[in-house]
């Protein structure tokens, strides 16, 4: 990110720290304590999340023929437990943790992407849908068991979704003649949003957490011109 210059990071075997917030792997799992002002209106975030993984995940996809994109789903299946001092807030339920790192930024190789990921029994699918440019695309999609491994799927058909408020295209696989429902847009930015979707897979009706990512719209020059208001940079 932008807002801690290269002297506000350290990091350790276990351990990432970033200026007043940390995340620590211990026997148990993640635990990421946070000591943040939020922007663009200033308040205090403060307090601790909890990450128990039921298996690891070891493997590392490439997003891209030349693998300078790599997505790994550490943890697709966990028990997350939240509990925040400011805001006021706890709760316990069902998560989900990954990473992507690459070599090149995003906007330079892709286009977009529609990532979803659903619980099931004894599990959770992930579908990961990324359009390269200028005209490649790719989709993925992984049954991963709690207790461990995971298997390959055919990617489902992608359906669309509404669009956003932003006008931001959303689509997510479903079963063949099953039409997806937005339930809930829980973030909507100009080229970034996060929802809740009603759709169907072979295991029947589920909710899935699905996010849609427009890099053609990241680059436009207007949305360059507000991140700063949203993501402050560093001096150094």
């Amino acid at each position: 990110m932008t807002e801690r210059g290269a002297s506000s990071l350290s990091r350790g075997a276990d351990w990432l720290a970033l200026g007043p917030s940390d995340l620590r792997w211990d026997a148990s799992g993640l635990t990421l304590r946070i000591n943040e002002i939020a922007a663009p209106w200033p308040k205090r975030i403060r307090g601790t999340v909890r990450l128990f993984p039921s298996a690891i995940e070891t493997r590392a996809l490439a997003l891209d023929e030349m693998g300078l994109h790599l997505w790994r789903p550490i943890a697709p299946c966990a028990e997350v437990e939240v509990a925040l001092d400011n805001p006021a807030l706890s709760w316990r339920g069902g998560g989900y943790f990954d990473s992507n790192m690459g070599d090149r930024a995003l906007e330079d190789d892709f286009r977009s992407w529609h990532w979803s990921r659903a619980p099931v029994p004894g599990g959770t699918v992930v579908q990961y849908d990324v359009a390269h440019w200028p005209d490649r695309s790719l989709s993925l999609s992984m049954r991963y068991d709690a207790r461990g491994g995971v298997e390959d799927l055919p990617p489902l058909t992608a359906a669309a979704l509404p669009r956003t408020r932003w006008s931001i295209d959303r689509r997510i696989g479903a079963r063949d003649g099953h039409i997806p429902e937005v339930v809930s847009t829980l973030e909507d930015t100009p080229f970034y949003a996060r929802s809740i979707v009603a759709t169907s897979l072979a295991d029947g009706p589920v909710a899935a957490v699905h996010e849609s990512l427009s890099l053609d719209r990241f680059r436009a020059p207007w949305v360059r011109a507000m991140l700063p208001f949203r993501m402050p940079r560093a001096l150094r």
